[in-house]
């Protein structure tokens, strides 16, 4: 197996589309032909891991924080990026991060945030804006069925729970072709009144090619009419954090309690106790102090996050509890969730999760 054939597998899991536009995600260091001799996968690909990778056979080490980030000027080895990436080339591993191609999944880093705290009817917390594009076209009645599973088949027609969705309205199309064109309907100079059908579908802007690729195969005619629109819709299936409610009410104590135990954390910082039951929890896995506000609105009891800075408590503003648990704490059961993910697309390969603890913040 090539190592592009597994990176196949790791984009249907986390499409690299999903990621924001400040992330640095999918293969940083490798060949992608190269013959893979196993996977490792680890939440920071360091040089201890790649020590590891090596030690264990495995050419392709699967990460979720990216150890590229921005970009280098020199590698000479003087920092911990630099040694880590030398090393990867000296002994032909290769380096794919996942990051937020993952956290804006439904099923990524948040659900399995949620998934740990058992926390029922999750839905996003911020969904993802400027993602989703309407295509418009129009064909004959004997072409609406081949066009529209084509269609449906690159990726349109998907909104929430459902899939083949589209809006079909009947209409007269006109034309006159010049001495240049083959019409499918009439004849050169001729002006052609023919019943059409308008086709509308929606998809996530990125299959806009394999969308546009799929209307000129099975359009029947020459010269195919349409038009993409960008929609101002949010994409609730897509988008960073998560809320969800616990089963039965928790006081605020008993909650961190089981926050502590359940995200093995070494403490939690939070805000001041509002003294009401918690029920509803908002999650967001790494850095999302920015979601606060989003937390808030969606009326959630709690939310729970990472890198909180000391004002930021404040923004609290006794409407919420709002609760650091740590980076690596909040995101730590991504690498078993990829691991897993992996085994059951590629059963007969070595997936391995890596032994190495990368959290860089310790606990006295």
């Amino acid at each position: 197996m090539k190592i592009k054939e597994i990176l196949s597998v790791l984009e249907e899991m986390a499409p690299l589309a999903y990621a924001e536009d400040f992330d640095n995600v999918g293969l940083l260091v490798g060949d992608a032909n190269a013959e893979a001799t196993g996977v490792l996968v680890c939440h920071d690909a360091l040089e201890s891991v790649i020590d590891e990778a090596v030690a264990k056979n495995c050419n392709l080490v699967v990460c979720f924080h990216p150890i590229l980030f921005s970009g280098l000027k020199k590698i000479t080895g003087k920092n911990y990026v630099e040694r880590a990436v030398i090393k990867a080339i000296k002994n032909d591993v290769a380096i794919y991060a996942v990051h937020t191609a993952l956290d804006n999944h439904q099923q990524g880093v948040n659900k399995i945030f949620c998934d740990a705290l058992g926390l029922l009817n999750t839905k996003i917390l911020v969904p993802k804006q400027h993602f989703i594009q309407k295509l418009v076209t129009y064909t004959i009645p004997e072409n609406v069925e081949q066009l529209r599973n084509a269609l449906f088949d690159a990726g349109a027609g998907k909104i929430g729970n459902y899939e083949d969705c589209s809006f079909n309205s009947k209409g007269i199309g006109t034309y006159m072709g010049n001495e240049n064109s083959n019409p499918e309907i009439g004849e050169r100079f001729e002006f052609v009144e023919a019943d059409e059908i308008k086709i509308e579908v929606t998809f996530e802007k990125y299959l806009q090619s394999k969308i546009l690729k799929a209307l000129f195969s099975n359009h029947v005619y020459e010269e195919v009419a349409y038009e993409i629109y960008d929609l101002q819709n949010a994409h609730q299936n897509i988008g960073l954090g998560m809320i969800g409610e616990l089963e039965v009410p928790m006081s605020e104590s008993d909650f961190l309690k089981m926050v502590k135990d359940k995200m093995q954390t070494g403490s939690i910082r939070h805000s001041q106790f509002l003294n009401k039951p918690i029920q509803k929890v908002a999650v967001l896995g790494g850095s999302g102090s920015f979601a606060i506000k989003n937390a808030i609105s969606s009326d959630a009891d709690a939310f729970l996050t990472a890198d909180l800075k000391y004002h930021q408590f404040y923004e609290a503003e006794n409407r919420l509890l709002l609760a650091d648990i740590g980076h690596f704490e909040s995101e730590r059961f991504t690498k078993n969730y990829i691991v897993d993910y992996l085994t059951k697309k590629i059963s007969n390969f070595a997936i391995i999760l890596s032994e190495e603890n990368t959290n860089p913040v310790k606990y006295f």
